[in-house]
């Protein structure tokens, strides 16, 4: 089954020993946004977080290791901008996982509940691990 997954649940999956096994019965996919956001995050982390550079630095080459397909399809943009819009949101970079859940026909996993409440606002299907 395809998954679509976030910022959140790959930063967690890559912080956790293990964390990816937990997901080996997905086919887990994301859109091209995925990967600069969980290097931000785990780089900020080490900046103001307290997280030792080694452990951020492990925690991103396991999620470059990660088996995540980048799924970047016709319509992703305005599909963004519509689900934005419609959420009031201002800033579109959640919408990114949204849309691309939407267009896919795909479950969203996230551990963000901000998110799952969006999705499920928008009639999108989450998925639990």
């Amino acid at each position: 089954m395809t998954t679509v997954i976030d910022a959140s649940v790959a930063v967690t999956a890559s912080t956790e020993v293990d964390g990816w096994l937990a997901l080996s019965g997905h086919q887990v996919v994301g859109p091209p946004l995925l990967w600069p956001e969980v290097r931000s995050v785990l780089h900020r982390a080490t900046i103001v977080g307290g997280v030792v550079r080694e452990v951020a630095e492990r925690s991103r080459l396991f999620f470059e290791a990660a088996p995540i397909g980048e799924r970047n399809p016709k319509g992703l943009p305005s599909t963004v901008w519509e689900l934005a819009d419609a959420l009031g949101w201002a800033k579109t970079y959640d919408a990114e996982y949204l849309a691309l859940a939407r267009l896919l026909g795909a479950p969203l996993l996230t551990l963000d509940s901000r998110m799952r409440r969006a999705a499920e606002r928008l009639g999108i299907e989450t998925a639990d691990v």
